[in-house]
This record gives C-alpha cells, structure tokens and sequence, in this order.
C-alpha cells in the first residue's frame, strides 16, 4: 500500500496595517465662495450657479474640503513595498460646467474615463509631467479614456480651455495611500503598512508650513509630516490651518 502525502495549502501573512484619520479646520471666519464669471456657453453654463471651488470651508464646523493627503515615498519619504495595481476605473465628469469630482486619487494601472454629461461640448486638458499629455475633446454625451501608466510627481491640473474656470487635480501615485477631505474636513487613509511614515498635504489655494494640532503648534517642512501607524485606527486630530495660509486662485 502506498502512503499519499497529505499536502496542505501554504497561507500567505499580510503586514499588519492601520488606518490614519484627520480633520482640516480653517483657522478664522469661513469664506464664501465667490461666483463665476462665465465666459462661454451662458446660455447653458449660465444657469448652473456656478461658484469657485478653490477653497470650500464648512460655515459650521469650519471644515476644509479637498485637502489631499498621501503617504509620501519620494526621495526622503517613506520606504514601502510595492504594491500591486488595482486596475480601476476612476470617473471624472463634466457636469453642469463644472468638473465632479473636484479631486481625483488614482493609481498607476488605472484608467481614467472622462465623461460629459451635459449639452455643450468639453475637453479635458491633461498636462502630466510623466504620462502623455491628453487633450480630447468630449462631445455631449460622450467619453473619452486614459490610460495612466505612469506615477506623477505632483497633483496635475485638468483644464477645459472651453470654459476656462473648469479645473480638476489629479494625483495619481504607485500606490493607494492617499485619500481627499470631505464637507467637514475629515480624511481618512485605510490599510497603511505600520510603521513610522512621511506624509504629505496639499490645497490648491494654501501653503502649508505652520499648523496646529489639537491646540499644539507645529511646523510642517514642505507640507510633510512624520506619523507612526499602529494597527486599527489611528487620529491625528484637527488640524487647524491658519487663514493667512490660504490664497485665492
């Protein structure tokens, strides 16, 4: 009788990771959004109330919208294995004249799929410093894809040269450990390798350098800041930035 070898499948172990949580608030009076000055198309674009996206604070909680946070890896970061590309399909927009989402996260092996959902024709200008530059034109209705195969060293701008208020930023890195604040300035980054990290920040109206955190002052170089992760959920806390920080566009 022969003896069969019982073979039993072999279970990889994932790194232990954790989440990071942060809230934006505006140190002073919250702003209001100014209006747009439309310049074409006001037959149609003209009745969207169309306002500057720049800087969208919460009147209540003073929350900052569009925050960008990402683990930075680039030289003096952090040092992370590779990760995998998921393959997404990442959805930008055109609605009602203006671009939804106003912030784009993507990850290289994603593609970017530009729709036009309104009456009038678009075009996306993408001017990337590592992928090729895109500048379709999207006829009502309409789509037109990118594929991004390559990481950026910092957030593009997309632009519709139609409409030239229309602005969109894209990052799109080699990993997937970034993420954007929503209406009351809460961001937060899901399945971070533990360990101690470089972050990164960026609002397309501010310069970030002097920050305060749960009441303690503190000066981010370059907009970064050094965080350890534990596993589960980890709070920074709110992080207030001042008012003269910000600019408008």
């Amino acid at each position: 009788m022969t003896l069969g070898v019982l073979l039993f499948p072999v279970v990889g172990v994932s790194a232990e990771t954790g989440d990071l949580k942060i809230r934006f608030q505006y140190g002073g009076d919250a702003p209001k959004q100014g209006e747009i000055k439309v310049t074409a198309d006001g037959a149609f674009c003209g009745k969207q109330g169309l306002v500057d996206e720049s800087l969208i604070v919460d009147s209540e909680t003073k929350g900052i919208k569009n925050v960008v946070v990402q683990l930075y890896t680039g030289r003096g970061g952090s040092k992370i294995d590779p990760v995998a590309p998921a393959k997404n399909e990442i959805t930008l927009d055109n609605s009602s004249c203006r671009f939804e989402p106003h912030v784009v996260i993507a990850q290289v092996g994603d593609t970017l799929k530009v729709i036009n959902s309104d009456t009038v024709g678009h075009n996306a200008n993408l001017q990337f410093f590592n992928n090729a530059a895109k500048n379709p034109m999207i006829p009502p209705n309409q789509d037109v894809k990118v594929e991004l195969t390559d990481s950026e060293p910092g957030i593009v701008e997309v632009r519709c040269n139609i409409h030239p208020w229309m602005k969109a930023l894209l990052l799109v890195l080699d990993h997937p450990f970034a993420s954007v604040s929503n209406e009351k300035g809460e961001v937060v980054i899901k399945g971070i390798p533990v360990g101690e990290h470089t972050f990164r920040v960026n609002h397309e109206s501010a310069r970030i350098g002097e920050v305060s955190i749960d009441g303690e002052e503190q000066k981010w170089s370059r907009s970064r800041f050094e965080f350890e992760i534990k596993s589960g959920m980890n709070d920074l806390g709110t992080v207030v930035i001042p008012a003269d920080s910000f600019s408008a566009n």
